[in-house]
């Protein structure tokens, strides 16, 4: 069975990226459907590029972000909540590569 690349605690910390992701390919679909700016091509190509870039950007941000808490969540020791910034913290478990 593969492993998976983001478990639940990952995506809910993605979870700040996921809603505009939404509200971009809500807006996406919706002058998809319904044009409010006429038929002009040219602004409608500065639309959609004013929208897809940023849904991209924002994905791949997403993505990578993701991979980054994952490996760290992996790789780095382990503290109580708040034990992290406290001088001569004992974690409580270490992950070694192994």
């Amino acid at each position: 069975m593969a492993t998976k690349v983001f478990d639940r605690d990952t995506l809910l910390d993605l979870t700040v990226n996921f809603i505009p992701l939404f509200i971009i390919l809500f807006f996406i679909v919706g002058y998809a459907v319904w044009n409010p700016f006429g038929v002009d091509s040219v602004s409608r190509i500065i639309q959609y590029a004013l929208l897809i870039a940023p849904f991209v950007l924002l994905a791949l941000l997403t993505y990578l972000s993701g991979k980054a808490i994952s490996t760290a969540e992996k790789t780095a020791p382990v503290y109580m909540p708040g034990g992290a910034t406290i001088d001569d913290a004992e974690p409580v478990e270490e992950h070694h590569e192994e």
